[in-house]
């Protein structure tokens, strides 16, 4: 089963090092804690950027907060490595919510809207020339870096509405995502189901929704970190042998243990918030 709580439903707590989360909420809420005693309350279009770094416990739980109707839950969850040097950096997390992402929005002649929700990476319009900054991502992040073209961007097409997306360097890796919706075109060519398609980044594309429906794509982009990488369920290092030092320091320090009362912490019927290592609240 997808979930592991007893009476909740979601991830109670669990361990992580070497790598970072960026959990996209776009419908429902979910409850974050932590073995730093951070906590949050998240969801309805709002993004958790979390750096699991030298090592972090965190719960991840899905509040049924509503008696009267379902309590959806719709999310991405994307995994983003680390480079060497940081793999070892201070865990935290950075929220960005709902009204502070930057958009980019087009309407075309016959008022048919292209909006992208710009998670991580500067957007260069092609329609409107013009460039939206995306906000800054943690400090010790890949996309941080200058020349990562770390992009996440969430793409919603009205019907028959079309989009050309920006051009990056040869050496990034950009996929795209068909998340909502039962078609889209790209370069003259429609497909009929969720698909996963793998572009050049270096050349021009326009995607369109040729339905008379709306749809939503994802588009996930960046340059490989060009390192060694070895991977073990929560944990992702640069060697066999930091896979097993992560494993023996988690079962003898519990990544610095777990402060709630409960592994399925939740917040009962909290509004959305979020309370940081250093006692800063949002």
């Amino acid at each position: 089963s997808m979930y592991h709580g007893n009476e909740i439903p979601g991830f109670p707590a669990h361990p992580h090092r070497g790598f970072e989360t960026v959990t996209i909420v776009r419908k429902g809420l979910v409850a974050h804690a932590d073995s730093l005693g951070a906590t949050a309350r998240y969801g309805e279009g709002d993004v958790q950027w979390l750096t699991t770094g030298a090592g972090i416990q965190h719960g991840e739980m899905f509040p049924l907060v509503h008696e009267d109707k379902d309590n959806t839950l719709d999310l991405f969850q994307i995994w983003l490595n680390l480079p060497a040097k940081n793999k070892m950096a201070p865990p935290n997390f950075t929220m960005f919510w709902a009204h502070e992402i930057p958009h980019y929005i087009h309407c075309d002649e016959h008022n048919r809207h292209a909006k992208v929700e710009i998670v991580a990476g500067d957007y260069h319009a092609v329609e409107n020339p013009a460039v939206i900054k995306a906000l800054p991502p943690p400090t010790h992040s890949w996309a941080n870096e200058p020349d990562s073209e770390v992009a996440i961007w969430i793409i919603q097409l009205d019907a028959g509405a079309s989009l050309q997306l920006p051009t990056a360097s040869s050496s990034a890796v950009r996929s795209l995502y068909l998340t909502s919706g039962e078609g889209v075109t790209l370069a003259g060519e429609t497909f009929c189901k969720r698909v996963m398609i793998e572009l050049k980044p270096d050349q021009a594309v326009t995607i369109t929704n040729p339905l008379t429906t709306p749809i939503e794509l994802l588009l996930l982009q960046g340059k490989p970190i060009g390192e060694p990488m070895a991977a073990r369920g929560p944990f992702v290092m640069n060697s066999q042998e930091e896979l097993i030092q992560a494993m023996n320091e988690y079962h003898r320090t519990e990544f610095g243990g777990w402060p709630w009362p409960s592994r399925s912490h939740t917040h009962g019927l909290a509004e959305r918030f979020a309370q940081y290592p250093d006692g800063r609240r949002e």
